[in-house]
């Protein structure tokens, strides 16, 4: 049986500058050389968040305009390798992100639309972290949560966007494009 819920799609801002740790490359290698399985899980290859989703390194908190690219170019060295978790198309009505997120008990998966122009998607994967001691939204990021932040093509309906989730772990993200606007004065009598 299908698990299905509907997420809440926050589309105010609320946290301006949420993530303030960039990751770099040297430093992301150094956090992902231990073997700890959920760290491999959450940003290893194919998945959404894996700052090497697309072939080179490139910080999963900075803005990454996917919707400028063809899909099988973009992921079709995932596709082949069998290794891709995401999934992405569009259509005359819409764009959609089709992602496996990291399966590590319930997800509290978060999509937010930054100033209409960037939806980002986060989650925490790291229970019981020393929220007395800091915020994790302000430390190094990537010890606590994950995230993937993509820039939204202009012709977007951005308060329009629906999220859900799927047997918590297979989140979509649907996009509804503007529609057209007919011109009446350019039809021929």
């Amino acid at each position: 049986m299908n698990n299905h819920k509907q997420l809440v799609v926050q589309t105010e801002d609320q946290t301006p500058q949420k993530w303030c740790v960039s990751l770099g490359e040297d430093v992301f290698k150094k956090f992902f050389c231990p073997a700890n399985p959920i760290i491999h899980k959450v940003f290893g290859d194919g998945s959404l968040f894996s700052p090497m989703l697309f072939g080179k390194f490139f910080d999963p908190s900075d803005a990454f305009p996917l919707w400028e690219f063809e899909s099988d170019i973009l992921l079709s060295n995932l596709r082949s390798s069998g290794q891709s978790t995401v999934d992405w198309f569009q259509t005359d009505q819409g764009y959609t992100l089709k992602a496996e997120i990291p399966g590590i008990g319930k997800n509290n998966i978060q999509v937010h639309v930054d100033k209409g122009k960037v939806v980002e998607i986060s989650g925490q994967w790291k229970q019981g972290t020393e929220s007395n001691t800091k915020d994790w939204r302000c430390a190094h990021w990537w010890q606590y949560g994950y995230i993937r932040r993509l820039e939204l093509p202009e012709d977007t309906e951005w308060k329009n966007i629906e999220a859900h989730i799927f047997n918590d772990i297979l989140l979509e993200i649907r996009i509804p494009k503007k529609p057209l606007v007919c011109d009446p004065s350019s039809r021929e009598s």
